[in-house]
C-alpha cells in the first residue's frame, strides 16, 4: 500500500511539474518597457504592447494588473490562436509631477508565471512644459527675412511757380 501512495505521489508531482510552463515558452511581448518621455501633467497618455502567442496552443490573458489605479491596463479576453498577436493597451492619468515607472503584470490562464511590463516617464507641471516649448521655439524659430526696399528715387517734378502778373 505504501509503494502505491508513494507511486501516485511522484505521478502528480511529475504531471505538476511538467505543467509549469515558463511564460517565454507561451508568449512574445514586443518590449518589456514603454518610456513616454515627458508628458504634460493631467494629459492622459496611452501605449500598446503586442503579445503573440508563441505556443501550439490558444491562450487566454487571464489579467493585466497596474501597480495603482493611476495606470489602466485593457485586454481582449478572447482566446489567442497560435502564432497570432493581440494588444494590450496600458494607459497612465499623468496626475502627479514627477518621473514615474509602473509594472503591469500580464497573467494567462493555465500558466502560473507572470511577464512584467513597465511603463516609464516624466510628468511635468504644464508651466513647464509651456515655458520649454516657449524657449524651444524660440531656439528652433527661423530667422527672419529681412526684406530690404529699394530707397525710394528722388524725381525731379515740375512745380508751378506763381508769377505776378502785374496788370496795370
Amino acid at each position: 500500500m505504501k509503494k502505491l501512495f508513494l507511486l501516485a505521489t511522484a505521478f502528480v508531482f511529475g504531471f505538476a511539474a511538467m505543467a509549469q510552463q515558463k511564460i517565454e515558452d507561451v508568449i512574445k511581448v514586443d518590449m518589456d518597457m514603454y518610456n513616454f518621455g515627458k508628458v504634460k501633467q493631467g494629459t492622459p497618455v496611452t501605449t500598446y504592447f503586442t503579445i503573440t502567442n508563441i505556443s501550439d496552443k490558444p491562450i487566454v490573458i487571464e489579467s493585466a494588473q497596474a501597480s495603482c489605479g493611476c495606470t489602466t491596463p485593457e485586454w481582449s479576453k478572447e482566446p489567442i490562436a497560435p502564432n497570432s498577436t493581440t494588444k494590450i493597451k496600458v494607459g497612465y492619468n499623468a496626475a502627479a509631477p514627477g518621473t514615474f515607472t509602473k509594472p503591469v503584470t500580464i497573467k494567462l490562464a493555465g500558466v502560473d508565471a507572470t511577464k512584467v511590463v513597465n511603463i516609464t516617464g516624466e510628468v511635468v507641471t504644464a508651466q513647464s512644459t509651456d515655458a520649454t516649448t516657449a524657449t524651444t521655439v524660440k531656439q528652433e524659430a527661423p530667422k527672419a527675412e529681412v526684406k530690404t526696399e529699394a530707397a525710394p528715387v528722388k524725381t525731379k517734378t515740375k512745380t508751378k511757380t506763381s508769377k505776378k502778373s502785374s496788370s496795370k
